[in-house]
């Protein structure tokens, strides 16, 4: 059976405060009747005891909220009003569903922002709609959950057995549940797998090209590349790179296809092999490992980034980009999100900068920062180095020539 990493606790194992008393303390009051009932009905409290109680409802009504989003990427409904805003029965026309029903969700849609109303009692597009109608990738993650959604459907038993979950089935990379030895997935599963990744890509590839130098690097080589999404736009705006890929046999077919298609093989290599068994291509003076560790056990991620250590020269750079847990006392509201969705998977988990900084340390790598990045929501950047013997480090540029072999 797979077994999930264990995640570290964040909290320190130091003897209780004074101010953990307090808190305790506090706990007995915020949930006392009378204590509710004063701070209701106080003029000074009131707002506060609002504010809760909505904040409250809106974790208790997230599932519709998120299948009434569903059902309007399904049903194309932010198309029809992006291409004019229309009437109820206008959009239950092109829908071919009664006006009365879908009355429900246009004004359900409306009260999330996703449409608005306009004059002649026409449905525009909302400023929550605008992003998931000009972004492929945003409607097939949400299109992709609702794999997720079956699987948290009882919770409880997830968490009791992530072994049963669904999501295994969709991934081709994670191990077959009851630990045995695993047929080589098929080869519509990476292209559909590749595929979803290529396509919620772009936000990642925005923030990388925005934060990151890459006019001092020569030649680059992207580990678990996909379908070349990030490499064909590395490849656009900097013209002067060489660019390899590296992902396993069936996604490196499928990404040198697409390379092709768009007229870049003489500036893109394609490499497959498998970076948990097989040494990675040597030369390029910057690695990226964008979105993969997290989808990755621990020790598969120290392999690869052992491996990784070991193909860079010195000075070379590692610059690794994916989602990241916040540490201390102020989690970000998405690692629920992905501390679930990596459950489900069967496979990986989310890790702090901190975390993923010693495993980069671990592997060899020194001068490990934070790249500050526009929004972080969608990944966070981490560089390291391979130190030169005259430690003059980063960015790598060794005068030497060098071929990926």
């Amino acid at each position: 059976m797979a077994t999930l990493d264990s995640l570290k606790p964040l909290a320190d194992e130091t003897p209780a405060t004074w101010r953990d008393r307090l808190a305790s303390r506090i706990d007995q009051w915020m949930t006392s009747p009378a204590l509710n009932r004063w701070a209701s009905n106080s003029p000074l409290t009131r707002w506060l005891v609002r504010r809760r109680s909505a904040q409250l409802f809106d974790l208790m009504a997230g599932f519709v909220h998120s299948q009434v989003l569903l059902t309007c990427v399904r049903l194309k409904l932010f198309e029809h009003v992006l291409e004019a805003p229309r009437t109820a029965d206008e959009l239950a026309t092109l829908c071919r569903l009664p006006t009365a029903q879908l009355a429900r969700l246009l004004d359900s849609a409306v009260a999330l922002h996703l449409l608005e109303r306009r004059g002649g009692g026409r449905y525009g597009l909302g400023r929550m709609g605008a992003p998931v109608v000009a972004h492929a990738g945003i409607r097939d993650m949400i299109e992709h959950n609702a794999v997720l959604y079956e699987d948290m459907r009882d919770p409880v038993a997830l968490l009791r057995d992530p072994n049963s979950a669904r999501m295994h089935t969709y991934w081709p990379y994670t191990e077959d549940p009851s630990g045995n030895p695993q047929a080589p997935a098929p080869v519509d599963q990476f292209a559909r797998y590749s595929s979803l990744m290529s396509t919620s890509q772009r936000f990642v590839i925005e923030e990388l090209l925005a934060s990151y130098p890459f006019a001092e690097h020569r030649v680059v080589l992207d580990v678990g590349g996909g379908m070349g999404g990030w490499v064909s736009a590395l490849a656009r705006r900097h013209t002067h790179l060489q660019l390899h890929l590296f992902d396993l046999p069936p996604v490196a077919s499928l990404a040198a296809d697409n390379v092709q298609r768009q007229g870049l093989s003489n500036r893109i290599t394609t490499h497959g092999g498998s970076f948990t068994k097989d040494a990675l291509p040597r030369g390029a003076d910057l690695v990226t490992l964008v979105r993969v560790a997290h989808d990755h056990p621990d020790a598969d991620v120290r392999t690869v980034l052992r491996a990784i250590f070991e193909a860079l020269p010195l000075g070379g750079a590692l610059l690794l980009a994916e989602p990241m847990a916040q540490a201390g006392g102020a989690p970000e509201p998405s690692d629920p999100y992905f501390h679930f969705y990596l459950m489900a998977m069967g496979s990986g988990r989310l890790r702090t900068p901190a975390e993923l900084t010693a495993l980069m340390a671990e592997a060899g790598f020194t001068h490990i920062e934070r790249v500050p990045n526009p929004i972080p929501l969608h990944a966070q950047l981490l560089v390291g180095r391979k130190a030169r013997d005259d430690r003059r480090g980063f960015p790598g540029n060794t005068g030497n020539s060098v071929t990926l072999t």
